[in-house]
C-alpha cells in the first residue's frame, strides 16, 4: 500500500474539507454561469448548468455529512470562482474544475478503502459518477473530447 493512502482520520477530514470547498465553488460557478451566459446557442447549456448546480449542492451536503461522521467541522469558504464574460471561458473553467474533482475523488476513494471506511468510498463513488457526467456534458458543449482524468 502506498504511503499516500495511509492517512489519519484528521488528514481525511482536511482532505474532505478541500473537496467540500471545491463543491461550494462548483455550486457558485454553476449558479452564476447559468444565469450570466448569453446567446441563443447557450440557452440549453445554461439550463443544464442550473441542473448541475443542484447536483453539486447535493454533493456538498454528502461531503459535509462525512466530515461530521469523522468528527470534523465542515468548511464554509469555497475555493475561488473564476468569472468571464465569455460563455466558452466559463465552460472551460467548469470543465477543468470537474476534471480536478474527479482526480481528487479517485484518490479519496483509495484512501477511504485503505482506512476501511467503505461507506465513505461508496458515497464518493456515487458522487464521482455524476461528476463524470458533468465532465462529458461540458466537453460536449465545448465540442471537444472528454479530457483525461488519469492521475
Amino acid at each position: 500500500m502506498s504511503d499516500k493512502l495511509k492517512i489519519s482520520r484528521q488528514q481525511m477530514i482536511d482532505l474532505l474539507n478541500e473537496d467540500l470547498a471545491r463543491e461550494f465553488q462548483a455550486v457558485i460557478a454553476y449558479v452564476n454561469y447559468s444565469q450570466t451566459m448569453k446567446g441563443a446557442a447557450y440557452t440549453d447549456i445554461a439550463r443544464e448548468l442550473a441542473k448541475h448546480a443542484k447536483e453539486e449542492l447535493e454533493h456538498a451536503v454528502a461531503i459535509a455529512k462525512q466530515i461530521d461522521y469523522f468528527n470534523g467541522t465542515p468548511v464554509t469558504v469555497p475555493k475561488k470562482v473564476r468569472m468571464s464574460e465569455k460563455a466558452e471561458d466559463m465552460l472551460r473553467f467548469d470543465l477543468e474544475n470537474e476534471r480536478e474533482t474527479i482526480i481528487a475523488y479517485r484518490q479519496r476513494i483509495r484512501q477511504a478503502d485503505a482506512m476501511g471506511e467503505f461507506a465513505l468510498s461508496e458515497v464518493l463513488r456515487r458522487i464521482i459518477a455524476q461528476e463524470q457526467d458533468h465532465l462529458m456534458d461540458l466537453a460536449d458543449a465545448l465540442g471537444i473530447d472528454t479530457p483525461s482524468t488519469g492521475d
